[in-house]
This record gives C-alpha cells, sequence and structure tokens, in this order.
C-alpha cells in the first residue's frame, strides 16, 4: 500500500494520529472531521495513498464511494439531517486542503448557510465525538 510520510491522512490510517474511527476495512477508512462543517461531518478515504481524483484506481474510487455511502446511511439515521452532501475538493483550485483523496459525509440543514469552502474552523472535540457515538452506533 503506497503512503506519504508527510501526509496527515497517511498518519491517521497508520494509527500515529487517533481519529473518531467510524468504519475500517481492507481498502477504506471513514472519520469524523475534526473541522466539521456542520454536525455529523465525516470523511471517508482510501487508505492508500492517492492525491486526487485523477490518481485513483477505479475500483478504489468504488470502494471509498461504498464507504461513504455506508456512512451516510448512518448519519441519515442517527442525526436526521435534512440532506447531506458528497464533496471532494480536486485540487487547489478546489480548495483541497488534504492531498490525499477523500469524500466528505456533509449533513446539510435547511437555512445552515454553509458554503461550499466552510473553512477550517476547530470544532469542540466534545461535541464531534458525541456525533460519533451516535453515528457509529447506527452503523
Amino acid at each position: 500500500m503506497t503512503a506519504d510520510p508527510n501526509c496527515v491522512f497517511c498518519k491517521i490510517v497508520a494509527g500515529q494520529i487517533p481519529c473518531f474511527k467510524l468504519h475500517e476495512d481492507a481498502d477504506t477508512i471513514a472519520f469524523m472531521d475534526i473541522n466539521p462543517g456542520n454536525d455529523g461531518h465525516a470523511l471517508a478515504i482510501a487508505k492508500a495513498h492517492h492525491a486526487d481524483l485523477y490518481a485513483m484506481p477505479p475500483a478504489l474510487l468504488g470502494a471509498v464511494a461504498a464507504t461513504a455511502q455506508r456512512v451516510a446511511k448512518a448519519v441519515e439515521k442517527a442525526l436526521a439531517p435534512d440532506g447531506i452532501n458528497l464533496v471532494q475538493a480536486n485540487g487547489k483550485g478546489a480548495e483541497q486542503s488534504v492531498f490525499h483523496f477523500h469524500l466528505h459525509v456533509l449533513p446539510r440543514r435547511v437555512g445552515d448557510e454553509l458554503r461550499m469552502n466552510w473553512g477550517h474552523k476547530p470544532g469542540d472535540m466534545a461535541r464531534v465525538k458525541a456525533n460519533f457515538e451516535k453515528i457509529k452506533a447506527a452503523m
């Protein structure tokens, strides 16, 4: 499996950085975003390092999408948002901040006024953990 020693997501996969892990299988991992756009914001990633959509092998892309779907269903069950965006930022022009392919599972509420590029404001870890526990229980 390819890895980049300077990549924060590779460090999460390797267990060097802790996370609120929702799911893990042979090829993917899903965990809570610690800079959430909204409550319940999670990420689905490939374990292998691929910088962006262009570098992703199609079969692995499908595996990440399947993991994102599983997480989205759990978010729906646990938090009952009004909707969910799956967001994939590809490249600097799209505000990709971590160059390791990932899908955001982003719960939405009518009127939340969340913009596509929501910035990186640290979340309240107690809230992130509480949402993690609800979603994890729903998986």
